[in-house]
């Protein structure tokens, strides 16, 4: 058994993110002393593991809590998934490589820049605003948008597509598969936390788009492979009852 401090010396989570993770559940000390120490054992400790590799992906506590606590978790097929991730953030690393050595040998108008664009969430708000106008919907979206740095906006729409490259590790799996449904679920809680309250019809209505619009589809089916944006369609239509 270690103690919150040892864990805390051994991980480099903090004393204060461990107690957090206590009081969300997502990570409970193996034993709470009598003085009130916390203490954690091996398995704890591999749990956290997880939880670590989850964050580093910037997959949400609440998605990493349901992962962990959700019956059908299989410790190897996580790890592969996030070895899927990981290979694909190596990938786009190698590519911002690639481009800083251009710049150096060859200077910036030989370039492009794709890597640093941000018209994909300006390319999204509108998609939204044309959709939506004035609904609550959109409100929402603005109000929940407002006080985001840029950071902070490209942040939650990197999550997003790291949630398709997610569904494409699962295109093997029926759209039905309970797997499939709960990334589903996923997918629409993390909408209603980063930009409006995602309702069943709404969540259909971006199925739609996802595969019609071809600037969605496209990123979608580069961040998850060849289909993935149908097969997240799919999946929505049946998690929708549509």
């Amino acid at each position: 058994m270690r103690t919150v401090h040892e864990v805390s010396a051994l991980t480099g989570v903090s004393i204060r993110t461990l107690h957090h993770y206590d009081a969300i559940d997502l990570l409970k000390p193996s034993k709470v002393t009598d003085a009130g120490y916390r203490l954690y054992n091996e398995a704890a400790l591999s749990r956290l593991q997880i939880i670590l590799m989850f964050r580093e992906l910037q997959f949400p506590l609440k998605e990493i809590k349901a992962i962990l606590d959700s019956p059908e978790f299989d410790i190897n097929e996580a790890l592969s998934q996030q070895i899927t991730l990981l290979k694909l953030q190596q990938k786009h690393i190698e590519g911002l490589i690639s481009l800083a050595r251009s710049i150096q040998q060859t200077g910036v108008n030989e370039m492009g820049f794709h890597a640093f664009e941000k018209t994909e969430l300006e390319q999204f708000a509108e998609e939204i605003k044309k959709r939506w106008g004035t609904t609550q919907a959109y409100q929402e979206y603005e109000q929940k948008n407002a006080g985001k740095t840029d950071s902070e906006q490209t942040a939650a729409a990197e999550q997003i597509m790291q949630i398709f490259t997610e569904f494409g590790t699962m295109r093997s799996l029926p759209p039905s598969d309970s797997v499939v449904q709960e990334k589903v679920a996923a997918l629409q809680s993390f909408i209603t936390e980063n930009y409006y309250h995602c309702t069943n019809d709404i969540l259909n209505g971006l199925a739609q788009m996802y595969t019609e619009d071809k600037r969605f589809k496209d990123n979608i089916d580069n961040a998850g492979g060849d289909g993935t944006a149908a097969f997240v369609q799919q999946a929505i239509q049946i998690y929708c009852g549509a």
